[in-house]
């Protein structure tokens, strides 16, 4: 079972008025990285989560959630 995960990437950094660019050097990841996780299309490993986290000064629940099923 792969659940599916939600994040609120893009809301967090849009509310900062930070571009993908300023953030994926705060985490020392690529541009395209910031991108496919705002799109769903790739989970970040849990030491960049935990970057994220830092970051943003928030808890990780607060950027990523386990989609509920139905």
């Amino acid at each position: 079972m792969n659940p599916a995960i939600q994040n609120r990437l893009k809301d967090l950094r849009s509310a900062r008025d930070w571009t993908q660019e300023y953030l994926a050097d705060a985490v020392g990841v690529s541009r395209q990285s910031i991108i496919s996780i705002e799109r769903g299309r790739y989970v970040p490993s849990l030491p960049l989560a935990l970057l994220l986290a830092r970051v943003f000064q928030c808890p990780v629940e607060a950027i990523f959630a386990l989609e509920e099923s139905e």
